[in-house]
């Protein structure tokens, strides 16, 4: 796992943003302003902390040893994983998914991004 693979994937998501709010060490991912991503880059391995359902929160916690509470975070709402070598891509790129969703979720409609707003701009009916 590399810092430029793991900001790739999370920037490839509509209206994903990066900004350094808690100092350098911290690069934190947004989706109109809230927050859906925290990555400690400077650990090994890398950790990143992301939003997930409560009860799922719990679960993937105890199948996975990679998934502990969050770090500085609401331990009820946040997960920390570990990115370890080990760790399935389609795992942790899938609780990056299911992070962001949790955000947009809460968002105001107008707010939510529109992933295929690209598309019909090109493909007007």
């Amino acid at each position: 796992m590399t810092l430029s693979a793991l900001r790739e994937h999370l920037l490839s998501l509509p209206g994903a943003t990066e900004d350094t709010p808690f100092g350098p060490e911290y690069l934190v991912y947004r989706i109109a302003g809230k927050m859906f991503a925290l990555v400690r880059w400077q650990t090994e391995p890398m950790q990143v902390n992301l939003k997930c359902n409560p009860d799922l929160a719990l679960l993937l916690r105890e199948i996975h040893p990679e998934v502990t509470p969050g770090w500085h975070m609401n331990k009820q709402h946040w997960n920390t994983v570990t990115l370890t070598a080990s760790l399935a891509t389609d795992l942790w790129q899938g609780w990056i998914k299911h992070s962001y969703e949790q955000v947009c979720a809460g968002l105001p409609k107008r707010q939510r991004p529109d992933a295929h707003a690209e598309h019909r701009s090109l493909n007007p009916s």
